[in-house]
């Protein structure tokens, strides 16, 4: 049995993953849904929030052997618990993520896209040190083949978002370098463009992307196929 670690991205929370559950857990694993600290349920004060506070919430919830899963934002907190605990990660899986490259922030990548989709959504805090995403723009963004039903119910639940963690550089070494990862790329994600998910896995074994003609959000549009993807990239399953 592998233990998944499912950890969100951006303003979002492990509410994200509600509809993973399920076929993950009748596949036989031991899946964890994780708030990031701020986010969803976790009451610490966005302004207090970093990458390394991210690292350090992944890592306490990992075991031997773990696999997490980390959506857009989320390559990034991945990473850095790779970085923090590289014993107990088996392995990494990007899911329409930012794939750190050492020395850069995520923002840095985020501008080194060819196009900056989210940007016109962003409403800065006050103080600039958080953001959030407009609600009306966020449905074209992240959920345009999801359901109405899903729609809403995201939409009642999307945070705000710090912006330390986003713009921390990231320095990458062999603690996380060794760690075996694979990329499940959004064909039709409207947040983060392919043509950049595919830039990010360029030169990776062909084994270990796969692609999904969804939106930045297939948890909810393709939660089957997304768990049989998981389930597929799994090292358990690979050496099987």
């Amino acid at each position: 049995m592998t233990k998944l670690v499912l950890v969100h991205g951006s303003c979002h929370g492990a509410w994200c993953w509600r509809d993973m559950i399920a076929p993950l857990t009748q596949s036989g694993h031991d899946v964890v849904a994780l708030d990031l600290p701020s986010h969803g349920d976790d009451p610490t004060p966005v302004n207090t929030v970093t990458l390394d506070s991210y690292a350090q919430a992944i890592a306490s919830a990992c075991t031997p052997d773990t696999v997490l899963v980390g959506h857009s934002m989320g390559g990034y907190a991945i990473t850095a618990a790779a970085e923090l605990a590289p014993q107990n990660i088996a392995q990494l899986i990007y899911l329409a993520a930012y794939v750190p490259v050492s020395g850069a922030s995520l923002a840095d990548m985020r501008r080194m896209a060819p196009s900056q989709p989210l940007l016109p959504a962003v409403v800065m805090a006050q103080d600039a040190q958080s953001f959030t995403v407009d609600a009306a723009k966020a449905p074209a963004l992240f959920y345009h083949d999801c359901s109405d039903a899903q729609v809403a119910y995201a939409l009642a639940r999307l945070g705000p978002q710090a912006r330390l963690p986003t713009e921390t550089a990231l320095t990458l070494t062999q603690r996380s370098a060794a760690i075996p990862r694979a990329y499940i790329r959004c064909t039709d994600d409207r947040t983060i463009p392919p043509a950049f998910q595919r830039t990010m896995t360029t030169g990776w074994p062909a084994r270990t992307v796969v692609d999904m003609d969804t939106s930045h959000s297939p948890f909810f549009s393709s939660p089957n196929a997304l768990a049989a993807h998981i389930e597929a990239l799994s090292p358990q399953t690979r050496k099987g």
